[in-house]
């Protein structure tokens, strides 16, 4: 029997922990405290810090079964994704390492023995690469396998060498090929290969070297090894089949997919295609919905996005014409059960999102039609009929169109596309979000390394849960702020900024929402204020720093402080969002969950999955929930545990946060408990007050409520209290009747907007008799007092109604803009097409626009010309039929 997926990736992780591997759960998709990457791309990013020796490994030996994302960069497998066997956006990477333990002769032991003997493959359909100029690894397949020296191949670098970069950690590659045609007659290696038919199923990466800017390399003092086998490559293997898809990893999906749409996988090439997409792009967008993303315009929310819309364009091309993504929510997580939970605990709150995201793309699509004529229409006469890159992006980007639809629709116009220019545009967009990660967090991993030189600092002790005054701490290392980065240096004078290392601290870093201590640092002589404090994985706490006066080095002694003040505002604010979570999932339902936070001394806010917006009723109970338990005045309580035990506990844990085997828990007593490093207060009657400020969406599927605790809560309500005795007294009656009295004034102004709509409508449309005759065409030529767009477009309809058979312009104008509108009955639209006209009158106004052939509407920018312009209608239009009629009379 083949073996399952769920047993390839358990034989794989056992096999390595009886061989003293230490487990390592899969890190979430959105790596931490690395930005220069968008997402877990391979299974070594959180063994990052490990390699660069920024951090000391756990243990020596590690196995992982990571999920990863490639869709960005050069790991960008997105348009392969369907149409090929083996890309996928979403996958898993299986991979072994050692952090300077053993080296090429274990790893290719280890590799071959769980290959031939735990997996059953026929070592004579196997083969093995290696570096061309590592002689060793050659010798050890040799040694360690029953491979022929014809099946152990030398390749370039190209092929098998690797390097995280430029400079740093790099070494040769060896790699197993598996014959997927073994019946058949042996092919040239490169063909083999090109074809699938010599598959790679795992990768052996010898970290040997560090390499230099100049290119040159020298050994590490401590080798290491890091592997990766996709087991998608694997399962389809052991489950003797030719694509990833027709294993039980996607099969289950595409089954279902496949039932909604009406059709058969496997009975046309088109379909299948789309069924393939849908599948892998739902593992993708489950997943990052797991892991705490929501889909936006910008970052990894805009990946998100455009993953989903693919597959739904995808289901769309199999006539499947309403949301249906989200119904598939729930196989995915029945595929996963046991190795990731986190899909059936979030299945609800995926199910919403995804549905709500469905729904605002067809709505997108169905207006898109619109959109894209609009921006033909707004082409002058004469200019070339191309929608150029930045117009077509502009639609793609900022009104969800794909550029598949955009094109159909130009073409319909007879426009073409400007996809070369469109591709730039993509291309600058990319790069802008690739700089705008890299800005928003610090580089800290190279800030460690300047500081640390060749030798190692060690992580910074923590002690600001207990106290907020440190009297003496050390300066461990300093760096000098260069704008992208810091130098490594000695000493700080005054007036210039930098970064510290010190091997205690009080102040909080940065993390799980909460916003970093500003405070204090004061040495003999000297002073600094800290305005930021993060850390890295290996638990050094980099404190961002202005000196005052006198001068900071390495080795002084310094005192560190927080303002209290400051400190206990946040630590009620942060207690407060438990509480508001707890609130939430209690009168919402389990669905709610966490989707961001922020906590700062001044307020708070908590994003968080729910399908609609809230009503009065039910902010108000969620806030009276909230007060009831800060008034109870329960002690919170705060306690390290095991992450099982914790979780067993019934702890909340944060998808997207990565935990350690030891864990913080923050508890109220029957009513929240949550895995949580940050500062909170010792019981809750210590909020004093909490008060939501809004409610209110931000992507589909997400909402926001930001609130105040403490101070500014009790601010809050005396500023609510004052602003409504002044409306009350503005308005001449008590504060109790003040609302009866705003809405009555609503109801009076509404009826005098409507009466004075009325009345100019009466003006301008009461009498078409002013209309004149220009090359036998009735034309009424108006300026109209500006209103609003749907009563403007109304009057130019109810003038050429009374005109029977005629051409109607009307304009108004403010201080900055002008507007036109051209309307023309059907019988003349031929000899006087209405969008032609509104161009041409445009540019007299210093603008553009156009439309249909019996409506117009066009703008401008000189108010000042309008008057001749308005002149200048009865020429433009002897123009625009003398060339009508002179076209159509060409032979």
């Amino acid at each position: 029997m083949a073996m399952k997926s769920s047993d390839v990736r358990t034989s794989f992780l056992q096999y390595f922990e009886e061989r003293d591997h230490r487990l390592v759960p899969s890190a979430p998709l959105v790596p931490h405290g690395d930005p220069t990457l968008l997402f877990t791309n391979a299974g070594m990013v959180q063994f990052k810090d490990y390699f660069l020796g920024v951090s000391a490994p756990p243990s020596p030996r590690a196995v992982t079964s990571q999920k990863c994302l490639r869709v960005s960069g050069k790991h960008n497998d997105l348009e392969n994704v369907g149409p090929s066997a083996r890309h996928h956006t979403f996958f898993e990477m299986l991979g072994n390492f050692s952090f300077g333990d053993y080296f090429k002769e274990e790893a290719i032991r280890f590799g071959w023995e769980l290959v031939t003997e735990v997996w059953g493959l026929d070592p004579n359909h196997l083969s093995a690469t290696v570096f061309e100029e590592d002689d060793e690894a050659a010798e050890l397949w040799r040694q360690l396998s029953s491979l022929p020296p014809e099946r152990i191949r030398r390749c370039g670098a190209a092929d098998n060498f690797w390097a995280m970069g430029d400079t740093g950690p790099c070494g040769p590659c060896s790699e197993i090929f598996i014959d997927r045609q073994p019946e058949t007659p042996e092919v040239d290696w490169e063909e083999g290969t090109e074809s699938g038919r010599y598959l790679e199923i795992w990768n052996l990466v010898f970290m040997q070297f560090e390499r230099a800017k100049d290119g040159s390399q020298k050994p590490l003092p401590k080798p290491s090894v890091d592997t990766g086998a996709g087991l998608e490559r694997v399962a389809a293997v052991l489950q003797g089949v030719d694509s990833n898809y027709d294993t039980d990893l996607f099969q289950p999906i595409i089954a279902e997919a496949a039932e909604l749409a009406s059709v058969r996988y496997g009975a046309a090439v088109e379909s299948d295609v789309s069924l393939r997409v849908i599948a892998d792009h739902l593992r993708a967008v489950g997943f990052l919905l797991a892991d705490g993303v929501i889909p936006s315009n910008e970052g990894r929310g805009y990946v998100l996005r455009r993953i989903l819309r693919r597959a739904v364009r995808h289901g769309m091309m199999l006539g499947l014409e309403e949301p249906f993504l989200h119904r598939l929510v729930p196989t995915l997580g029945g595929i996963f059960v046991e190795a990731y939970p986190e899909l059936r605990a979030t299945e609800s709150a995926s199910r919403a999102t995804v549905e709500a995201e469905e729904e605002k793309f067809l709505a997108t699509l169905a207006t898109g039609t619109r959109q894209i004529q609009e921006a033909i229409a707004a082409f002058g006469e004469g200019e070339a009929r191309v929608l150029d890159g930045g117009t077509v992006f502009r639609l793609y980007d900022t009104y969800g169109l794909p550029l598949e639809t955009i094109r159909e629709v130009a073409e319909e116009e007879r426009f073409t596309v400007d996809e070369e220019g469109f591709d730039r545009e993509l291309e600058s967009q990319r790069r802008r979000s690739r700089a705008d990660l890299g800005a928003a967090k610090h580089d800290l991993a190279a800030i460690y390394s300047a500081l640390a030189g060749d030798g190692e600092l060690p992580a910074t002790e923590f002690d600001g849960y207990r106290q907020l005054q440190m009297p003496a701490a050390r300066i461990l290392g300093l760096g000098r702020d260069h704008g992208e980065g810091a130098d490594r240096t000695e000493r700080l004078a005054a007036g210039e900024s930098g970064v510290a290392l010190l091997d205690r601290t009080v102040l909080y870093a940065e993390s799980g929402g909460q916003v970093a201590d500003q405070g204090s640092v004061r040495w003999a002589g000297g002073s600094a204020r800290v305005t930021d404090v993060q850390k890295d994985g290996g638990g050094h706490f980099f404190h961002f720093l202005t000196i005052d006066e006198g001068e900071l080095a390495v080795g002084d002694e310094v005192a560190l402080g927080v303002p209290e003040e400051v400190r206990r505002a946040t630590e009620k604010n942060h207690t407060a969002t438990h509480l508001l979570h707890a609130a939430l999932r209690e009168l919402l339902g389990d669905g709610v969950r966490q989707a961001g936070s922020l906590v700062a001394p001044d307020r708070l806010r908590f994003d968080f999955t729910h399908g609609h917006a809230l009503e009065s009723e039910d902010l108000e109970a969620i806030e009276a929930r909230v007060n009831h338990w800060v008034q109870e005045a329960v002690p919170v309580g705060i306690e390290n545990r095991s992450y099982g035990d914790a979780i067993a506990a019934g702890a909340m844990a944060l998808f997207g946060e990565k935990y350690g085997d030891r864990v913080r828990t923050v508890e109220v007593p029957g009513f929240s408990l949550e895995l949580c490093g940050g500062c909170h207060v010792r019981n809750t009657g210590e909020i004093g007050l909490f008060s939501l400020t809004a409610e209110r969406g931000i992507a589909s599927g997400v909402r926001r409520i930001e609130a105040v605790g403490g101070a500014a809560a009790l601010e809050l309500d005396r500023e609510r209290r004052r602003r409504l005795a002044d409306v009350a007294l503005e308005l001449g009656v008590s504060e109790e009747r003040a609302p009866l009295e705003i809405g009555a004034l609503k109801k009076r102004l509404k009826a005098l907007e409507k009466e004075l709509s009325e009345l100019r409508m009466r003006m301008v449309t009461g009498d078409a008799s002013s209309a004149t005759e220009v090359a036998g065409i009735r034309l009424l030529v108006r300026e109209v007092p500006p209103g609003p767009a749907g009563e403007f477009r109304n009057m130019a309809d109810v003038l050429r109604g009374k005109l029977g058979s005629g051409a109607v312009v009307l304009a108004s104008r403010d201080d900055e803009r002008v507007s036109l509108i051209t309307a023309v009955s059907e019988d003349l639209t031929a000899r006087l097409p209405a969008g032609r006209l509104a161009g041409r009158i445009a540019a007299l106004v210093g603008g553009k626009g156009g439309g249909r052939p019996d409506f117009a509407q066009a703008g401008g920018r000189r108010p000042e010309s309008l008057p001749d312009a308005l002149a200048s209608v009865p020429r433009l239009v002897e123009e625009l039929v003398a060339e009508t009629e002179t076209v159509g009379a060409e032979p």
